[in-house]
């Protein structure tokens, strides 16, 4: 599996793993915010279009904990996940550990984000890496690229937006 969606690149490798990359027109400091906020999070990582964040908290510290819980605003059905946070290496690189409540892949996932800014652009690496080549598919066979390259859409709208707040300041 190899394909784009936006600028969004998805990609399985190895059995276990899928690995995403996408390019944002920022610097990586405010890439970075923009994972570990709360408040910046909840601004673009609800998912497909129809659903909301709805509980949304980080202890960015080794060991810290995070938490998500989307809300699907046609039913007021909910999906929540989490983790632990691994290593914090800001604003180079995060590993966390992901688990949902009601689990729809098998284990929990480890994930490794890098942010490599280069000329003013920043880009993202994410390594997923599930406990299962099972656990692995049935990601890779769900609509989780859709709703990652829609949420990527809006982190990048909200760089910008955050870019056009800061020159206004100057």
């Amino acid at each position: 599996m190899s394909s784009f969606v936006g600028t969004l690149k998805v990609e399985a490798k190895g059995d276990r793993e899928i690995v995403m990359t996408r390019e944002f027109n920022a610097g990586k400091d405010l890439v970075f915010d923009c994972f570990t906020k709360p408040e910046l999070i909840k601004r673009w990582l609800y998912g497909p279009d129809g659903w909301s964040l709805d509980v949304c908290t980080v202890d960015l510290k080794v060991g810290g904990k995070y938490r998500y819980v989307w809300k699907y605003l046609k039913d007021g059905s909910t999906m929540g996940a989490g983790g632990t946070y691994k290593e914090i290496s800001g604003p180079d690189k995060l590993v966390q550990t992901e688990s949902f409540d009601e689990a729809w892949y098998p284990g929990e996932a480890l994930l490794t984000t890098t942010f490599a800014e280069v000329s003013g652009k920043t880009f993202i690496t994410i390594n997923i890496l599930y406990e299962t080549k099972e656990g692995r598919d049935t990601v890779v066979k769900s609509p989780m690229e859709g709703g990652a390259s829609q949420s990527y859409n809006r982190l990048e709208t909200l760089l910008n937006t955050l870019a056009e707040t800061a020159k206004g300041k100057n």
